[in-house]
């Protein structure tokens, strides 16, 4: 199956099955949303999404986080993994929000991560959930799921963006992050791969190589048993 017809077919299943599809990440403002995917790198979003509700009620907005110190934040944040790190990074992305962005979350990729704890993947998630930029946040999930599809052979995370981003529709770039993380997370999973309830396994790469290797081993079985 040629690229240009798996990705016509990966848009026209999620676009049916999962129109609507989001992040799992609690938040009802940008700032909230930052912090939230600060957070997330290396942690599960439900984990996350334990945190902070007390931590958003603590610090509600930038500069209430901005006034705090790491050591402070950090007793909120214990339970999520990094949490000296991502304590320190929340208080320094607070001041630079507040100081040099005038409390408002930038949409340029370039000036998020100007913030401590914002890369390229917090960048990308920022602008494609909050602006519908044409956005592709390349996490395991992404890059695992594209690579099985048969949608990228990406070697790395930057590589696997670069080829999503130049396939897909435009105005499908910001909600296929979350078809293909959401796919990764309850179906596609990294060591043993729902097939037997996945949809998409008709325009899979991974099942279809997996299905030849196994119908090569069952007609060489029955070889040797002819024998």
């Amino acid at each position: 199956m040629l690229k240009k017809e798996r990705y016509k077919l990966f848009v026209e299943h999620f676009s049916a099955k999962q129109p609507d599809a989001e992040t799992e990440l609690h938040y009802n403002n940008p700032y909230q949303l930052l912090v939230s995917v600060i957070l997330s790198a290396q942690c599960t979003d439900k984990r996350v999404n334990m945190v902070t509700p007390a931590l958003f009620q603590r610090f509600p907005n930038a500069k209430a986080l901005a006034e705090a110190t790491s050591d402070i934040v950090f007793d909120y944040i214990r339970s999520i993994s990094y949490p000296n790190n991502k304590a320190k990074h929340l208080v320094g992305m607070a001041n630079i929000l507040l100081h040099e962005f005038n409390d408002v979350v930038p949409s340029g990729i370039d000036d998020l991560q100007k913030m401590p704890g914002v890369g390229r993947k917090t960048a990308n998630v920022i602008a494609s959930v909050i602006y519908n930029a044409p956005a592709m946040a390349v996490d395991t999930h992404v890059f695992r799921v594209a690579n099985r599809l048969g949608l990228t052979n990406g070697k790395t995370p930057l590589a696997v963006e670069k080829d999503l981003v130049k396939n897909l529709p435009e105005q499908d770039i910001h909600i296929a992050h979350h078809w293909l993380i959401l796919h990764g997370r309850y179906v596609c999973v990294a060591r043993s791969p729902k097939c037997d309830i996945c949809e998409i396994t008709y325009m899979c790469r991974y099942f279809e190589k997996n299905n030849l290797k196994k119908l090569k081993a069952e007609k060489l079985n029955i070889s040797r048993i002819d024998l």
